[in-house]
């Protein structure tokens, strides 16, 4: 039986062949969408909270999952719906479901597989919200914690206990652009019968598939990247494992951290052209983390892409290019940083990500201001640390941005 990213997969393709016959590309633009008898050409927007039944027994066999049907938009809206089957289909996976943010499916994860007593290792070099939500409020539910760094791989298993249950990491990580060992780190979940985690908020299934490399969940941001233009904001879940898609697909239909069918719609439409941008926003980012270098004002630069960066090589090998963030160290402590990011004229001043424009941030105040000051120094948060987000912009233009700023 076909899972449902599985059913009308390819549209437009009337022999519907495997999809592991079309490039990313074609994915992207072609996958997830059931036509209905209307036969428009792209995806509908179904803006509706409910749906009518044909009959009372109708509504009493889809309430009760005795028949597959729209009920309520909480948890079931065919333009949601198509946007999980796209994302899917684009990491490889069998089932995708999509939340109103990636802390929603964080959370939704975490509260539907755990429970009082089990012990989470994930690691310090994690966006802050996230941080916090691990050690201040999972804390309360009585689920233990553990973190370590994310690239060093003895830590992890070290960390290891008896209740560990999850593993939990971004690669890259935000914002030092960090790299772990997915392959790794997928051995050591295993042989203790816990689950890996996978924030790929960096590098979207374009760049980085962690399901394929051994991972049991991938979370996504939809917000950043997978948008492109900061106009909405979203996440998902992912996952082969049916227990945990049923799972956390109870608990949003019971809690209800739902995806608008807009914001759905919108992210569809960001999906058609990520394969496109995220080459831009590739070579963009390898030019500013290049210029950097040659800049004696800057102390450090974190960039998978140069080869002076410790995770070079493992981004290579499991990454098909280095993606669009760049942090650097600036001599002169906050004070420089922040002179440097008022300075800008091009540069959108914006704790947010992916965005088609370019934006610059001082993480140690914004996002990464809600933690401790250990914290913050454990993962590498620096008062001199600032964040770049390579856009779209022609990337002269981004350098001289840049180059007027540090002068």
């Amino acid at each position: 039986m076909l899972s449902k990213i599985e059913q009308g997969c390819l549209v437009e393709n009337r022999d519907n062949p495997a999809q592991e016959e079309f490039g990313m590309a074609t994915l992207a633009v072609r996958s997830g969408q059931i036509r209905t008898p209307e036969g428009e050409h792209s995806e509908p927007l179904f803006a509706t909270s409910s749906f009518v039944f044909d009959s009372a027994e109708d509504a009493a066999a889809k309430f009760s999952g005795g028949q597959d049907g729209n009920i309520y938009s909480r948890f079931t809206n065919p333009t949601v719906n198509a946007f999980e089957r796209r994302l899917g289909v684009m990491e490889d996976a069998s089932f995708c479901v999509a939340t109103s943010s990636g802390m929603a499916a964080i959370t939704g994860l975490v509260l539907s597989c755990l429970k009082p007593g089990d012990h989470i290792v994930a690691s310090w070099e994690m966006f802050g919200s996230t941080v916090s939500l691990f050690s201040k409020i999972f804390d309360q539910f009585g689920i233990e914690l553990t973190l370590v760094p994310v690239a060093h791989t003895a830590a992890w298993q070290e960390a290891i206990q008896a209740n560990t249950k999850m593993l939990f990491l971004e690669t890259p990580s935000n914002p030092l652009c960090q790299i772990a060992d997915i392959k790794a780190l997928s051995d050591l979940a295993a042989s203790a019968d816990a689950l890996l985690v996978v924030d790929n908020c960096f590098c979207t299934p374009v760049l980085q598939q962690p399901l394929a490399l051994g991972a049991d969940v991938v979370i996504h941001t939809a917000t950043k990247y997978i948008d492109g233009q900061g106009r909405c904001v979203g996440g998902a879940m992912v996952t082969n494992h049916e227990e945990i898609h049923d799972k956390f697909f109870s608990m949003l239909r019971t809690t209800g951290p739902s995806l608008s069918p807009f914001n759905a719609w919108v992210f569809l439409k960001g999906l058609e052209t990520l394969p496109l941008r995220m080459n831009q926003h590739c070579k963009n980012a390898a030019s500013v983390a290049e210029w950097l270098l040659t800049q004696p004002q800057v102390e450090e630069v974190f960039y998978p892409g140069l080869v002076e960066h410790c995770g070079h090589q493992l981004a290579k090998s499991q990454q098909t290019d280095f993606g669009g963030i760049v942090s650097f160290r600036i001599s002169g402590g906050q004070a420089a940083a922040w002179k440097l990011i008022n300075a800008t004229k091009l540069m959108s001043i914006t704790a947010n990500l992916g965005d088609a424009r370019t934006t610059i941030t001082h993480p140690a105040s914004t996002t990464h201001a809600r933690v401790t000051a250990d914290q913050r120094r454990r993962a590498g948060v620096d008062d001199n640390l600032i964040r770049i987000s390579a856009g779209l912009e022609f990337s002269d233009d981004i350098l001289a941005d840049l180059g007027r700023s540090l002068s």
